[in-house]
């Protein structure tokens, strides 16, 4: 992996800032260290930090094609360029290096911008300037694995891997985009396009970037299919076909991975889709893998004795990591890195998870992607087992639901009656645990909550739910989160993470071959995972197989009851923060006195409002000189 950044001026006879783009490739340096590189082609400047994996002596960038008329800056891997350079090379293409980057440069000659992007398979962000079209053209993977931002003028374009990248240029505004806040306290991340950042975009997973005769196109080239009703008779006609094809695209997708010239392990909780990943790998190569787990004191949060299981299982070497409540002190290095305001505490321990890793490899395997490819996210079972009252008629759900209520108002029932008089979608957002838009508003000050109230409930989720046309509920809920929450959140998190400590992180499960498959597949194969662990249960030993899903949860009611308390009070409550009159003070007063309860949600609410403050802290408070 790597960190790209460059400048285009919308003035032809202007030449691109290059002080500026050493800045912005500076700011990436984690990203890359091993090297770094720049070129200049007209209104064209471009740069590049290198994580060297994949032909360490001849890989570097920008990249060009044979007269130097097509420049590149790559950040990812190409997981099919051993194929695409055997038919390029056919059709008369010269390649200089053994890199994968070069395969891209000469694909795009052949086939153009949408031609050359869909016949990837990998995990990438990269931009090409084409000196004869005088035309830039960014793109990013099919799932949304790598990132890109773009931040555009009357006069320029910018793009990098990092938004920190970007905010190297002094005249850009660091002032909060109000919705993408909004967004933010609902959500807990902010979704793309947006940032918090006014005028920042996130180009979206699945799409391309086109400058040319000063017009800029944005274009989607491949879209989760999990969308779209399933074809009679496209997929597999019995369970076991099915798990049989499944286990050989895995073993494609994790062999092509294995591709590396530094050290490579494997992230491994104990769950089931490291488990695997790992069983593959094992089965694969010829030398122990090398595996890491992270755990908790907490009894109920530590996964280090089901990893232990599958290490012992598959004769790995195995190293393990506690994370005590002193990781408080890693809450402001995480916001900045971050960029944005991110409120998924197993941030966390992803970092030193990834830290301990980079100390032994520079490349790992992770099982991210299988809860959304394969249902095994317990809300998709609460969602299901809710939706067989939608037959009753909506009236009859809501009186239902208001006599629970008056009998009692906070009981499992009454929450299960309230769940259930809910639409489809609501219901599904209730479920994720996502903050309600009455929540949100009542955090924040009287003109942020104005601007809240002003936006349709729900709307993400709303959108994404009536944007698919599959009739199956459980095929929309998986395209709701490949759309979303997975790019916006799972993958952000082990990216940054990941690239903070200069590791490579690589997901098999989301191969977009094998996401396009599943979505083939019939929906009560895909609920719990069924159909990945009768493909691949071999790898898997006999109690990990039902036992249930726990995720990668964070002890945070713990911390907030004891190292952490004076911290978020002070945080929260203290002078800059109420002086920054971005939030309500009664309200979050409010929410402290609820912070011994066991209510999930408040835990939720004030570990995104920490992060919030913890970014403004690092991004607007301090002069840019000193970040």
């Amino acid at each position: 992996m790597c960190g790209i950044a460059g400048i285009l001026s919308f003035d032809p006879e202007a030449s691109p800032d290059l002080d500026l783009l050493r800045r912005m490739t500076g700011a990436i340096t984690h990203r890359g260290p091993d090297d770094e590189g720049f070129v200049a082609r007209g209104p064209a400047a471009l740069g590049h930090r290198r994580l060297s994996i994949i032909d360490l002596a001849g890989g570097a960038q920008p990249m060009a094609n044979e007269d130097e008329t097509v420049w590149i800056v790559f950040n990812g891997e190409i997981f099919n360029f051993q194929d695409l350079r055997r038919e390029l090379e056919s059709a008369g293409h010269v390649f200089r290096t053994r890199s994968d980057t070069e395969c891209i440069v000469h694909l795009y000659e052949e086939h153009g911008p949408e031609g050359c992007v869909s016949r990837l398979v990998g995990q990438f962000a990269f931009a090409i300037w084409d000196d004869r079209k005088r035309r830039l053209f960014l793109a990013r993977d099919h799932l949304g694995i790598k990132p890109l931002f773009v931040h555009a003028t009357p006069e320029k374009l910018l793009f990098a891997s990092e938004i920190k990248a970007i905010l190297e240029d002094d005249s850009i505004e660091r002032s909060i985009d109000p919705a993408s806040l909004v967004d933010y306290l609902t959500y807990f991340y902010v979704p793309a396009p947006g940032t918090i950042f006014r005028g920042i975009e996130k180009l979206p997973a699945a799409h391309y970037l086109t400058w040319e005769a000063g017009k800029i196109t944005r274009s989607r080239y491949w879209e989760a299919p999990f969308r779209f009703p399933r074809e009679t008779g496209a997929g597999p006609r019995t369970e076991d076909e099915a798990a049989e094809r499944l286990d050989a695209l895995l073993r494609e997708s994790v062999k092509s991975q294995l591709m590396s010239d530094v050290p490579l392990g494997a992230f491994l909780s104990g769950g089931i889709d490291s488990s695997i990943m790992v069983g593959f790998m094992a089965e694969l190569t010829d030398r122990p893998v090398q595996t890491f787990t992270i755990g908790f004191r907490e009894a109920a949060y530590n996964e280090i004795e089901p990893a232990r299981s599958v290490a012992k299982q598959h004769r790995t070497e195995h190293r393990e990591l506690i994370v005590d409540p002193d990781s408080l002190e890693v809450l402001p290095r995480l916001a900045r890195q971050l960029d944005e305001p991110f409120a998924d505490a197993s941030a966390i321990p992803t970092y030193y998870l990834c830290r301990m890793a980079r100390e032994h490899v520079t490349v790992a395997l992770s099982g991210d992607g299988g809860d959304e490819g394969f249902a095994g996210y317990r809300r998709y079972q609460w969602a299901l087992k809710y939706a067989r009252f939608d037959r009753l008629p909506a009236v009859l759900r809501r009186m239902a639901a208001a006599a629970v209520a008056r009998v009692g108002p906070c009981g499992r029932f009454a929450e299960a009656a309230r769940r259930i008089a809910l639409d489809p979608a609501s219901r599904y957002a209730d479920l994720f645990g996502y903050m309600s838009d009455a929540g949100a508003r009542s955090l924040l000050s009287p003109d942020l909550a104005r601007v809240a109230a002003a936006r349709p409930a729900g709307a993400l989720i709303r959108e994404l739910h009536d944007r698919a046309a599959s009739t199956d509920y459980l095929t929309r809920l998986q395209y709701i989160d490949v759309e979303s929450y997975l790019p916006d959140d799972i993958l952000v998190k082990t990216d940054r993470m990941s690239m903070l400590n200069s590791l490579e992180v690589r997901v098999p499960l989301l191969d977009h071959r094998v996401i396009e498959y599943s979505a083939t597949l019939d929906p009560s194969w895909r609920l719990g995972k069924r159909i990945l662990k009768k493909a691949a249960g071999r790898f898997l030993p006999p109690e990990l197989l039902d036992r249930p899903k726990t995720g990668f949860g964070v002890p945070l009611k713990h911390w907030f009851r004891g190292d952490w308390d004076g911290y978020v009070r002070d945080l929260l409550l203290g002078k800059r923060s109420r002086e920054r009159g971005l939030y309500d003070a009664r309200s979050i007063e409010a929410l402290l006195e609820r912070r011994s309860g066991t209510a999930s949600s408040v835990t939720n609410s004030l570990y995104a409002l920490v992060m919030l403050e913890e970014w403004c802290r690092q991004y607007l408070d301090q002069p840019q000189s000193a970040r």
